[in-house]
């Protein structure tokens, strides 16, 4: 995609995805054979759900159909939010990331796994994880030190608060009704 087309899309979409109190994350066009498909990411603070992904997806494929942004040719309008390991790029994207265990290639090289307590306009809080049964150490990262940092997705997170009992623990007869689907799919 030329940047001119880039730049005409981002103005003409990031309103509309403004009003509908989402940031307009990403833009990309992609060619898949003959089709081409303009995939549009956006996110919020308070996350994106699938009422509010179609309410913009109606008003960005509105607004496209008016304008020639787009060119004579057809294309497919996709409209998501960022994966559950997306990279984190912009200082919205770490403050997003309070709370959750983040990956980071460092500058000087190596890596580190932490978990966002804090973000200010300098770097990060973090808490380093014990290994081997000590405890957790706290951390100061300057946006300076960063090359990448990704979320990454944890399955068996205990939460502090209730040490260990969490609340969002599927109740017994809903595991087991998953355990019946899945031994069905399989027969």
């Amino acid at each position: 995609m030329s940047t001119t087309q880039s730049e005409r899309l981002r103005e003409l979409l990031e309103p509309l995805v403004a009003a509908q109190g989402l940031d307009l994350e990403e833009i990309a066009v992609d060619s898949v054979g003959r089709r081409r498909v303009l995939r549009v990411v956006v996110d919020s603070d308070t996350g994106a759900d699938l009422d509010r992904i179609a309410e913009v997806s109606r008003a960005l494929s509105a607004r496209l159909d008016e304008s020639d942004a787009m060119g004579a040719g057809e294309y497919t309008l996709e409209v998501g939010t960022p994966g559950a390991e997306r990279p984190l790029t912009g200082h919205r994207h770490y403050v997003r990331a309070t709370g959750r265990l983040v990956r980071f290639q460092l500058h000087e090289g190596g890596e580190l796994a932490a978990r966002v307590l804090s973000v200010d306009d300098e770097g990060l809080d973090l808490e380093v994880p014990g290994v081997k049964g000590r405890r957790a150490t706290a951390r100061r990262l300057a946006f300076g030190d960063i090359d990448r940092a990704r979320v990454q997705v944890e399955f068996n997170r205990k939460d502090q608060q209730d040490d260990g009992d969490r609340q969002d623990r599927p109740d017994p007869q809903q595991q087991k009704d998953h355990k019946d689907m899945t031994e069905e799919e399989e027969a």
